[in-house]
């Protein structure tokens, strides 16, 4: 087996490790529900890239369904189908050698624009799901803008325990 195949390859190892980490990021969005639009989602995203680059997109998308799964299928779950997977793009077009100092402003600058431009990344599909005109879609944003603003501000400062939590992924992958 060359060594690409053995890179797309997914281990044992990465399977638990995986289910653990999608598992991880759902039960700390259940834990932080209590303060609205704050979570940990942003940060796990972004460090589980750095860490595991294509791969990330399992425990993603196990958070994904577990959220889905738990909370109920419902239209509001289908953009998270696409707003999470935007946040893991961006990030994998990033440098992956940044100094660790300029890593820090960007992963946080990073999670604070997904976390103020959620509203945005949302309403493609608020405006087919329920036919709304470009007005009406502006408006739903506009009205959501505090709520996005709270969500940027709070991923802004959460970001900074990204590397910290790069770093423990690695010792934990290895």
């Amino acid at each position: 087996m060359s060594s690409k195949q053995s890179k797309r390859k997914i281990t044992a190892k990465e399977i638990a490790i995986f289910g653990m980490l999608g598992a991880v990021m759902y039960a700390s969005k259940v834990i932080m529900d209590a303060i609205p639009n704050v979570h940990l989602i942003s940060l796990f995203v972004v460090a589980i890239t750095i860490v595991y680059r294509k791969k990330a997109l399992y425990p993603l998308y196990i958070f994904v369904f577990l959220t889905g799964l738990l909370n109920g299928f419902g239209i509001w779950w289908i953009p998270y189908l696409y707003i999470w997977t935007i946040l893991w793009a961006v990030t994998m077009l990033l440098p992956k050698n940044m100094s660790p100092k300029k890593a820090v402003i960007v992963y946080m600058l990073i999670c604070s624009a997904h976390g103020c431009l959620y509203g945005v990344l949302y309403a493609p599909f608020q405006a087919i799901a329920f036919g709304l005109s470009l007005e009406g879609t502006i408006s739903w944003i506009a009205a959501g803008l505090p709520f996005d603003a709270i969500h940027g501000v709070s991923n802004f400062f959460l970001g900074a325990l990204i590397l910290p939590l790069s770093k423990l992924l690695r010792k934990l992958s290895q």
